[in-house]
């Protein structure tokens, strides 16, 4: 018999990465190398304990991995973790979704960021090896936890199926195709303009692509088509005015998640939304009819403390600049004032809360840096066109 809290305990001691021990479904033990207000974990546990097998994880839309073990009555589950630091407005959001109180959030950054972060391989061979001991010496290697083995072989299937279709068939006629490297540099031009009414039109009449073949299977062709896409998409952003560490923030992200994914349709899907996601991330800089440096700059500022009330004598201060001067070359460039740019802009953002979120509008406009529910209703109106209430009931989600 083990002592499952001293496992737990040590897996946590040795990984550095936070682990709780559930038996019968009551929580008996946990370990966290640093102090949380709140336990993250709560966000994704109906889809942790949705998993029957004996090692599995689940991945969140912030890219923390979450693992777990399952034996008999009992379950141990580590994370969150992650390959590369979340930033600090991810980690606000986190802790808003959480209800983190305010005066709380501080602890919650810094026990978050005490974290060890591990690639997605280290957890789940660490799963691997306590699951070994936990269940009678099973052995199990990544694959068998990553890849899913019905999705391999119904691939295995259809690859085979047209390798051998190949064999008998008459050789096909070549299709229109159009020069890749051409196609590329009017997509990539596409992304650095932030022309997201550009690439819907475009992607409507995606001309065909023969494109070169570097990988020795499909799903691994797909794959590193998809990595190259995305590391093209992030360096047209970063043109198009896209902080550097935005973008390969965004682009690490991606590329992790489609290593994830076995299903090339889901890939094909994944790949269309990052290059539009990159595309309305640089579109959402480019104010005016002549986007320049410093209105990239507010809107990059802008979108890193949106959860903060934001001052423009704070923001010239960060520019080296007057705050008669920044407010005065803002507006003769984009013709709208700075004020008005950072309430549409935090206006937008109570948008997307409301909709996709179960939060009330109330904490959203505290999260946002209001001063008031009532001053959040007023700029909400204005902006919006109507209150966040009345934009929840209009814009709610169909029951599932």
């Amino acid at each position: 018999m083990f002592d499952l809290p001293y496992v737990a305990k040590s897996i946590g001691a040795l990984s550095g990465v936070p682990v709780r021990l559930f038996e019968n479904g009551e929580q008996t033990f946990a370990w966290f190398p640093a102090k949380l207000p709140k336990d993250p974990f709560l966000l994704c546990r109906d889809a942790l304990f949705s998993i029957a097998a004996h090692v599995g994880y689940v991945v969140t839309p912030l890219f923390h991995y979450y693992g777990i073990v399952n034996a008999k009555n009992a379950s141990i589950v580590v994370g969150p973790t992650s390959q590369i630091m979340a930033s600090e407005q991810d980690l606000k959001e986190l802790a808003f979704r959480l209800d983190v109180p305010k005066e709380d959030v501080p602890a919650f950054l810094s026990g978050m960021n005490g974290i060890v972060r591990l690639p997605v391989e280290t957890l789940l061979s660490m799963l691997c090896t306590v699951n070994h001991f936990l269940n009678g010496g099973e052995t199990l290697a990544i694959s068998d936890v990553a890849i899913c083995g019905e999705e391999q072989q119904t691939l295995k299937t259809t690859v085979e199926q047209r390798r051998t279709a190949r064999v008998y068939e008459e050789a096909p006629q070549p299709q229109q195709t159009h020069h890749a490297l051409a196609v590329e540099e009017a997509l990539m031009e596409i992304v650095r303009k932030g022309d997201t009414a550009a690439l819907r039109r475009w992607l409507e009449q995606a001309p065909a692509i023969r494109g070169g073949t570097i990988a020795p299977t499909e799903l691994r062709q797909r794959k590193n088509t998809f990595i190259v896409s995305v590391t093209l998409a992030s360096r047209a952003a970063i043109r198009g005015g896209m902080r550097e560490d935005d973008a390969f923030t965004l682009s690490d992200g991606y590329i992790r998640r489609v290593e994830l994914l076995s299903d090339q349709s889901k890939i094909m899907n994944l790949q269309y939304h990052m290059i539009l996601e990159f595309t309305e991330q640089v579109e959402k800089l480019h104010l005016g009819h002549h986007p320049t440096k410093l209105a990239a700059d507010v809107a990059n500022y802008v979108r890193h403390h949106l959860s903060e009330p934001i001052s423009t004598e704070r923001m010239a201060s960060e520019f080296y600049l007057s705050r008669p001067y920044l407010s005065s070359k803002f507006r003769q460039e984009t013709g709208e004032t700075l004020t008005d740019f950072i309430l549409r802009e935090k206006t937008e953002e109570a948008k997307r809360l409301l909709r996709w979120s179960d939060k009330s509008a109330s904490a959203i406009g505290a999260y946002l840096g209001f001063s008031s529910h009532g001053h959040f209703i007023r700029v909400f109106k204005k902006y919006a066109g109507m209150t966040p209430n009345e934009y929840r009931v209009r814009h709610a989600l169909p029951p599932q």
